[in-house]
């Protein structure tokens, strides 16, 4: 059937090519089925011009082509239905409730900033809409607490809301009122008003369900002349609105929430911790918000007493009974405001006293001692925000100290509400942990809950504009007319800087100009700045130098110093375990490197060398001596210019740990001990020619390299110089043994000979 099909097409195909129009069409025979196969027979059928010439039969096989494939593509697409996403409300209100929030005593603060909006929004309104205004209520925020019954009652007298934006904002979950106002504004003509409304993600309210298994929201709007009750429950995927009838619970603008708390959170009923809560986060919200507290006033109260009986015995019927009074306590209830601290830092600095932002400095972060400066700035540009930063008057304590990254001491503010003061570093680096401030901002990347910080470009640019007025408020007080101010800063913060000098590579130009330390040139308890030392440089010196040690008088008494006293040359002495390091990590200051003068190759510039060959000629075989006998103890012996009075030094190799620095790295309780031995720098014991010990030593060498008392005294000439130069021995014990040995020589060959004369004498 197929063939003779295909041959009939052939046939009627070769018939047609005489006429000049074309016509294309597709047949297809469907064969018989075999099984589950079925055959199907294609064929295209087709006139191609007049002439029928090959060009256009390949011409119309490849128009066919195309035809063919394009209806087989139509053909794939399959239809394809469109779905909404469902959601389980109930889950969803769980997911809001119990894993947005971490903490469940911010419920209070998300809804006074509803509140506060609300408030916001008629102020606004009310510009172009007098009569919203029209029943002349204060514009404020009521909390009323029943700690018996474990209800919280919140009533703010702002726009409050139709029956319409009941469904809208609360019964429709993520949409805020608040952003659909803003939105609105910013599509009017009138939008430049100062528009500080808090809320903007639309799940501020649901926050109530932290603590509270039913909330109800009575409201009334004055657009509209009914009031309205929305109910809700906690994990319930429902809610009720219904139209409010009781006359004694009607308002005439404004809404009131009503929270019954969990069994488990009835104690934030409370009205103490009411109170608190609304210092902690609500301060500074600009309406004056109101708590239902219990008062008291003592007054003198009449007390009748009967009069006392005559000595005679007979009652004297002229007395009067005695009048006397006593003091009662009278309780009743009224309302108290809470947030009586303005926010200063919305104020022109220039209108701020001194005592005032001390006054705020100590409510605000409970001190008692008035800070040692302060500082009132607004930035403006690519990020917004006021701040007023404080440096305390004395160092943390206990857990707030140096090695603590997280500190309470920065508290940020959005359109002044508090979001938080649990800080690891995004807005102060940890060696700035001590100053204190606020900082407020009308837009900052935060998260859906309003308490965590998000790390953005934003965020860095707020950082790195805080780190630079810090500076310029420490910065302050070193110009200050009294000189004690800043030696009280760097008596309680100095460690924190040199940290900085650490941990923050970008703002050693700020840090090192505010260093202080001890010098061979200063007073026992004066310090120098480091501008001070380039001031004093001798002319040709390059370098600045230090040396690093355990105290202060180990430092004056180190023999690394003898050959720089005698020059004058002053020397900065790093007393502090943090100095050196950060010494190691400013390298420089103003182009002068720091050098150590514990570490070998140590050069001052004013090397003879014709001398120094005419030393290693004369003394080059008594320090091979002297390495040989001490091994591996040393690296080698070499012939010392640094020294004048000492008989010998133990020098730190360049690259590594320095004599202090090999201390403190052991005396670390959680160090790893493996790495002593690598970090351990090779010893170079320098010793001095012009001294009398190491010219003895050098006689010895020649007569009797063997003599036993000669190598005793090489073992306790490097034990020595190994105290003295910073080290510490090894075997405490063992020097101690060969101490008293020499000891015992020295005074046995003295005192025997004078008993043995006057023996011989007598």
């Amino acid at each position: 059937m197929m063939r003779r099909s295909v041959a009939a097409i052939l046939r009627k195909a070769t018939a047609q090519r005489r006429f000049t129009a074309s016509s294309f069409y597709v047949h297809q025979q469907f064969g018989a089925v075999d099984g589950t196969k079925k055959r199907y027979t294609t064929s295209t059928i087709g006139t191609c011009g007049k002439g029928g010439d090959l060009m256009h039969f390949d011409l119309c096989k490849k128009q066919l082509g195309y035809m063919s494939t394009a209806a087989q593509s139509d053909a794939s697409v399959p239809h394809a239905d469109k779905f909404e996403y469902q959601a389980e409300v109930s889950r969803l209100m769980d997911l809001i409730v119990n894993s947005l929030y971490s903490n469940k005593e911010v419920f209070l603060r998300e809804l006074i900033s509803n509140a506060s909006d609300a408030l916001d929004k008629l102020r606004f309104l009310s510009v172009t809409e007098p009569q919203l205004l029209k029943d002349a209520l204060d514009l404020d925020i009521r909390i009323q607490a029943d700690k018996d019954n474990g209800i919280i009652t919140i009533t703010d007298s702002g726009i409050g809301m139709t029956r319409q934006e009941l469904v809208d904002c609360l019964g429709t979950i993520a949409q805020s009122g608040t952003a659909k106002f803003l939105k609105t504004l910013k599509e009017s003509k009138d939008s430049g008003a100062d528009s500080n409304l808090i809320g903007q993600f639309g799940v501020g309210f649901y926050s109530a369900f932290l603590v509270s298994e039913r909330v109800e929201v009575s409201t009334k709007s004055p657009k509209s002349d009914r009031q309205y009750v929305w109910e809700g429950e906690a994990n319930s995927s429902s809610y009720t609105i219904r139209e409010e009838t009781d006359p004694a619970k009607l308002m005439s603008r404004g809404t009131r929430l009503t929270l019954y708390l969990k069994p488990d959170d009835k104690g934030f009923a409370h009205p103490e911790r009411v109170q608190k809560l609304i210092k902690n986060y609500s301060q500074f919200v600009s309406f004056p918000i109101y708590v239902w507290q219990e008062k008291s006033y003592t007054k003198e109260v009449e007390v009748d007493e009967e009069p006392a009986e005559s000595t005679t015995g007979e009652k004297d019927t002229n007395s009067e009974k005695k009048r006397k009074t006593k003091a009662v306590v009278e309780r009743y209830w009224d309302w108290d405001l809470v947030n009586e601290t303005q926010p200063i830092w919305l104020r022109n600095p220039k209108e701020v006293s001194v005592e005032e932002y001390n006054e705020f400095y100590k409510k605000t972060f409970n001190e008692y001692l008035e800070p040692l400066a302060s500082s009132h700035f607004t930035t403006e540009g690519e990020v917004e925000f006021r701040s007023i930063l404080y440096v305390p008057s004395v160092a943390p304590t206990g857990k707030d100290d140096i090695v603590n990254p997280k500190t309470k001491n920065i508290k940020l503010h959005v359109k002044r509400v508090f979001i938080s003061d649990d800080f690891d570093g995004e807005l102060f680096p940890r060696y700035l942990s001590f100053i204190k401030g606020v900082v407020d901002s009308n837009d900052l990347p935060l998260n859906v809950s309003r308490e965590i910080l998000q790390e953005n470009r934003i965020v860095r640019i707020m950082r790195k504009r805080l780190v630079r007025k810090a500076f310029d408020m420490i910065q302050g007080i070193t110009m200050s007319e009294d000189p004690e101010d800043f030696g009280k800063f760097w008596d309680n913060f100095g460690k924190y800087l040199k940290l900085g000098c650490i941990e923050d590579r970008e703002n050693h130009k700020r840090i090192a100009p505010l260093l202080r330390f001890f010098s061979s040139q200063c007073e026992e308890e004066d310090m120098i700045s480091l501008d001070s030392y380039v001031e004093n440089m001798k002319p040709d010196q390059k370098d600045i130098y230090y040396i690093a040690a355990d105290s202060l008088a180990s430092a004056r008494s180190t023999p690394f110093l003898e050959r720089l006293l005698e020059k004058h040359i002053e020397v900065l002495f790093l007393v502090d375990p943090i100095d050196e390091v950060a010494i190691q990590n400013l390298k420089s200051y103003k182009e002068k490197n720091f050098v150590d003068i514990s570490k070998e190759d140590f050069d001052l510039g004013d090397k003879n060398v014709e001398r120094e060959k005419e030393l290693k000629q004369e003394f080059g075989v008594t320090c091979d001596w002297i390495k040989k006998h001490l091994g591996d103890k040393v690296a080698s012996v070499q012939v010392s210019s640094r020294l004048s009075n000492s008989p010998c030094v133990l020098a730190s190799g360049k690259f590594g740990w320095s004599a202090n620095m090999e201390r403190l790295m052991k005396s670390q309780t959680v160090g790893d001990t493996s790495s002593l031995e690598f970090m351990r720098s090779r010893r170079v014991l320098e010793i001095n020619p012009d001294h009398s010990i190491i010219r003895s030593l050098n006689a010895a060498c020649k007569m009797s390299p063997n003599d036993e008392e000669a190598l005793r005294a090489i073992d306790l000439l490097y034990d020595t110089a190994l105290m003295s130069s910073g080290f510490t021995p090894e075997n405490p014990a063992l020097l101690g043994g060969k101490i008293y040995e020499m000891m015992n020589i020295a005074l046995c060959s003295k005192w025997n000979s004078i008993s043995g004369g006057a023996g011989s004498t007598g």
